[in-house]
């Protein structure tokens, strides 16, 4: 269903809209749910840079899919915790 009204949504508003960004990261949240990860870091890396661009790197949705790719990385086991924290600590550095 996501991935239709993701379809929809480019199609209308385009790929880099903010709302479009909004079913991606939707996307994102669905296929780390479903186990889905390596689709999911897709999901996020493409509405991070979106939401970067569009509202700058501090905004309140760009540091939630920050969040989200933190955990994504956790349950993958490609990082540490205390690696996480170095790493998004300095994001905006």
């Amino acid at each position: 269903m996501y991935q239709r009204a993701l379809e929809g949504k480019e199609k209308a508003l385009g790929p880099d809209h903010t709302s479009t960004l909004d079913t991606v990261y939707n996307l994102g949240i669905l296929y780390q749910t479903q186990g889905r990860l390596k689709e999911a870091e897709v999901m996020y890396q493409r509405a991070l840079s979106g939401y970067s661009a569009a509202l700058g790197s501090s905004h309140a949705k760009s540091l939630l899919v920050v969040k989200n790719i933190a955990s994504l990385q956790l349950a993958k086991g490609s990082l540490s915790l205390q690696e996480l924290i170095v790493k998004f600590a300095n994001i905006n550095n």
